[in-house]
């Protein structure tokens, strides 16, 4: 899955398009290298996005196309 989409889909971040652009500012890291948009999200992956002056840290536990709003807080964890 795209990380643009797997950001909206878990809900860290609320619109696709906010994602996009905040990959293309380079404010997404996974694994500790900015990564685009179009990068593959893996289980496993550490995605960190920085926020203005605060950082979020976030592992990738699970990938779903759709997941309910129930399921979405399974798909990752805060670090």
């Amino acid at each position: 899955m795209r990380l643009d989409k797997y950001l909206k889909v878990s809900r860290i971040i609320k619109r696709r398009t906010v994602a996009n652009e905040a990959c293309d500012a380079g404010r997404v890291l996974v694994n500790g290298k900015p990564a685009r948009a179009s990068y593959d999200v893996k289980t496993g992956d550490v995605i960190e996005i920085a926020f203005g002056n605060r950082t979020v840290k976030a592992e990738v536990l699970e990938i779903k196309e759709s997941p309910k709003k129930e399921e979405t807080a399974e798909m990752f964890r805060y670090i």
